[in-house]
């Protein structure tokens, strides 16, 4: 049964985090808040909890669409092709924020993943993720937590959200009520930006 931990944004308990990443490097499955909906992640290195997810969502691994959650920019050249300055000042502009921005991937790419041509990448304007994925040392994989109900899609009570996924994952972290908009898919992987989902980010950036 997962554990229920308490994180408060404003500034998250560095004991519990590490309590948290300590799972994620073990392999464990945690459900988290961001500056959106709560998502469910794990270590993107993590073959066997990366499975644990796919098997949940009823998808194929290989077949999986999920953002990497970064703590900032610095991790971009890790898995990012060389992007140009425009786009670049772009993810400045707009990150910290509530976008998805789907890039070109490079060679780097963990195992589980090198047959992508591109990945998506957030930085979520919340301290909870951004504090785990810092002291994890690298990305999270994320895929957001939909809701079975035809009307609300998201869950945004975290005690809900225990009690549906107990079972399943090892921690949900408590931070509060959660907002029910996902976040703004821009592909920039082409010659001209595509927005794929219209979520909480404006589109009023370009």
């Amino acid at each position: 049964m997962a554990e229920l931990i308490r994180l408060y944004e404003e500034n998250p308990n560095p004991k519990q985090v590490e309590k948290v990443v300590n799972v994620l490097r073990k392999g464990g499955l945690v459900i988290y808040p961001t500056d959106t909906v709560y998502g469910l992640g794990c270590d993107i290195t993590n073959s066997k909890a990366l499975q644990r997810i796919a098997r949940i969502k009823g998808i194929k691994l290989e077949k999986a669409n999920w953002s990497f959650i970064c703590a900032d920019l610095s991790n971009l050249s890790d898995y990012v092709r060389q992007i140009d300055g425009p786009t670049f000042k772009l993810l400045k502009r707009t990150l910290p924020g509530p976008y998805t921005f789907i890039l070109p991937g490079n060679n780097n790419l963990p195992k589980d993943f090198k047959k992508k041509k591109t990945v998506g990448i957030r930085v979520p304007d919340n301290a909870i993720a951004r504090a785990l994925v810092s002291e994890l040392g690298h990305p999270i994989v994320s895929t957001s937590i939909r809701d079975d109900d035809d009307i609300l899609e998201y869950t945004t009570d975290p005690e809900l959200i225990y009690e549906k996924w107990q079972n399943l994952v090892d921690i949900v972290i408590d931070g509060g009520y959660g907002d029910n908009v996902a976040s703004t898919v821009i592909d920039l992987s082409g010659e001209e930006p595509e927005v794929i989902r219209e979520g909480k980010g404006s589109l009023e950036i370009f």
